[in-house]
């Protein structure tokens, strides 16, 4: 204690003040608190600790006490929330969260469906016209712009009609595998129509 007193005495207030409360009693009861982990067990702490350079006992004791800081303080702002009270929820709670934000159940919700269209749009679209396929439908979908417009762009090759159809073909054939009407994809059949690059889905 007197060797090392100081040295325990100055992390714990150090860290107390940081996490809000440097008071006395707080502090001295760290400091006890301390002491009495390092006692524990017949001294076995430092019996098993392994003095590897001259200043190794010193960084033990600094990481030993702020640790032990830590902890207590981690466990009173607990208690003060609370944490050892359960409430029951209803059986279909939905957390509440701001409308907008990426966890509201229909930020979820939107990214489940755009995941699931994805893999059907995957699915449906064949042949060296995929990658632009995929990219009419997501602009057309998701960046809001026009058949006209998307018709316009470099390396898409369709008129304005061409576009248009082409959307509807998809959507139509998304919203079909969606609904689950479709056969097993392992299962393959000669006479299943490909047009333009799009495989038609097969009803049961």
């Amino acid at each position: 204690m007197r060797r090392f007193h100081r040295l325990i005495a100055t992390v714990v207030l150090r860290i107390s003040a940081q996490l809000g409360d440097c008071s006395v009693q707080t502090v001295d009861d760290l400091i006890q608190e301390i002491y009495l982990r390092l006692c524990r067990n017949n001294l076995q702490s430092l019996r098993d600790f392994d003095e590897r350079h001259p200043n190794a006992f010193l960084g033990y004791l600094k990481v030993l006490a702020a640790n032990i800081v830590r902890d207590h303080f981690k466990s009173s702002h607990a208690l003060k929330r609370g944490n050892q009270i359960c409430e029951e929820l209803a059986e279909f709670h939905r957390p509440t969260s701001q409308p907008n934000s990426a966890n509201s159940p229909e930020a979820i919700e939107r990214t489940v469906l755009l995941h699931q269209v994805q893999s059907h749009l995957d699915q449906c679209l064949s042949g060296p016209e995929q990658r632009r396929n995929e990219r009419i439908f997501w602009l057309y979908y998701r960046a809001g712009l026009t058949a006209g417009a998307i018709a316009q762009l470099p390396g898409i090759g369709l008129t304005t009609k061409g576009v248009e159809s082409l959307i509807l073909r998809l959507t139509k054939e998304i919203r079909i595998r969606l609904s689950g009407s479709i056969r097993d994809s392992s299962k393959t059949n000669k006479n299943r129509d490909v047009t333009e690059g799009i495989v038609a889905s097969e009803s049961f």
